[in-house]
């Protein structure tokens, strides 16, 4: 039998209701100022301070930077970086949870290992000198191998592991499997969820990569997409991005520094925005990894 409500709780439930709205539309505001705006012509942008509603729409600014070299190839950088860094992030980290999951010599001091990283932290000069020392300055490698692997997904993905049911892995071991064909054949295909959610979590962590590519990367024409955001941004320089002649040669006119800004912002956040959905029936169930045992 369903209880009815009281006033109480439909009161509360209107109230929170109209309150979630209020919170996702101020949320959603600046998404939709910075795509209008984008959008909008250089003589309807200086008529007013807020604009809300564009009259016309043009493609302006998103022509300009994409005829810039410099952008595009800071664009393929970060896709660069995001999908080669995501890569090696679940691999490895996979692996070593898979390690840690088995009983194994010395699986308590590698344990202890991770949750010391976990806790502690070495900081940013020991860091750049360790990557200095590597000869990874001024290579892409340096943003990926220093985060190769990240203690906290290591050990939830470790603890849904040790979920998975032992029989599988035994079955297979007395049908003559090794550890690396069960850890490819079962525990993979088996931790799609676990994959999803830190898949996500690394592609986006890679795609946002800004201060280690600015302290690694000292050729420009490495710097990825957020460093470049930073360039056209905070230093006022998005008429920069493409030369004098450059420009006269391809017939644009520079836009205003905010419209090539806010169109740089939208491009770079489209792909991150993409790639959701086609994860989102395993992330929801990713989020909740080692949360319930059974």
């Amino acid at each position: 039998m369903i209880r009815n409500r009281t006033w109480q709780e439909k009161a509360f439930g209107v109230v929170n209701g109209v309150l979630l709205v209020i919170i996702a539309l101020l949320m959603l505001f600046p998404f939709y100022y910075m795509t209008i705006v984008s959008f909008t012509s250089y003589s309807e942008y200086v008529k007013t301070e807020l604009l809300l509603v564009p009259t016309s729409f043009v493609l302006d600014a998103y022509a300009y930077i994409f005829q810039s070299d410099s952008f595009v190839r800071s664009l393929g950088v970060t896709i660069f970086v995001t999908v080669v860094g995501t890569f090696v992030n679940l691999l490895l980290t996979s692996m070593m949870a898979y390690a840690l999951s088995r009983n194994i010599l010395g699986k308590r001091v590698f344990l202890f290992l991770v949750l010391f990283t976990f806790v502690f932290g070495a900081g940013i000069i020991p860091t750049y000198m360790i990557v200095s020392a590597t000869g990874l300055i001024n290579s892409y490698w340096a943003l990926i191998l220093p985060v190769a692997i990240n203690s906290y997904n290591l050990i939830v993905m470790r603890q849904f592991f040790l979920n998975i049911p032992h029989e599988l892995t035994e079955s297979a071991l007395i049908d003559g499997a090794n550890d690396l064909q069960i850890y490819a054949r079962i525990i993979l295909p088996l931790s799609k969820p676990a994959l999803a959610a830190f898949g996500l979590f690394s592609a986006v962590a890679h795609w946002n990569t800004y201060f280690s590519a600015l302290l690694y990367l000292n050729d420009p024409a490495k710097w990825t997409v957020q460093v470049m955001l930073r360039q056209i941004v905070i230093l006022s320089q998005a008429g920069n991005i493409l030369s004098e002649g450059v420009q006269a040669a391809r017939g644009l006119q520079v836009p205003p520094a905010e419209t090539i800004g806010m169109a740089a912002i939208l491009v770079s956040t489209i792909p991150i925005l993409v790639l959701y959905p086609f994860l989102q029936k395993h992330f929801a169930k990713g989020v909740m990894l080692g949360s319930v045992k059974g």
